[in-house]
């Protein structure tokens, strides 16, 4: 699992790879979440929550984005108990 301060890339549909700086971890329900941030240039920053999944047959890691409402709701809410200062939602 990623540790916290450390960049990971993310490789988009498109190709396109983007930094982000790993700003907490949690696990939840057996599952493996990070809370990144966007470290590009534009003024605007991004964060996303990303899940862990396990690739059949590999033995890498690989980061999904969490688009399902209800479980970015429950895992904002752990990431906002660890940050006190951060609200997600």
């Amino acid at each position: 699992m990623a540790e916290k301060d450390q960049i990971i890339t993310f490789t988009g549909d498109n190709g396109d790879e983007i930094d982000f700086r790993v700003l907490e971890q949690t696990k939840l329900n057996g599952c493996n979440y990070l809370l990144v941030l966007d470290t590009g240039e534009s003024e605007e920053e991004t964060a996303l929550i990303l899940k862990e999944v396990k690739t059949d047959g590999k033995d890498e890691l690989t980061y999904e984005i969490v688009e399902n409402d209800d479980e970015i709701d429950a895992i904002a809410r752990v990431f906002e108990g660890i940050l006190e200062d951060v609200s997600l939602v």
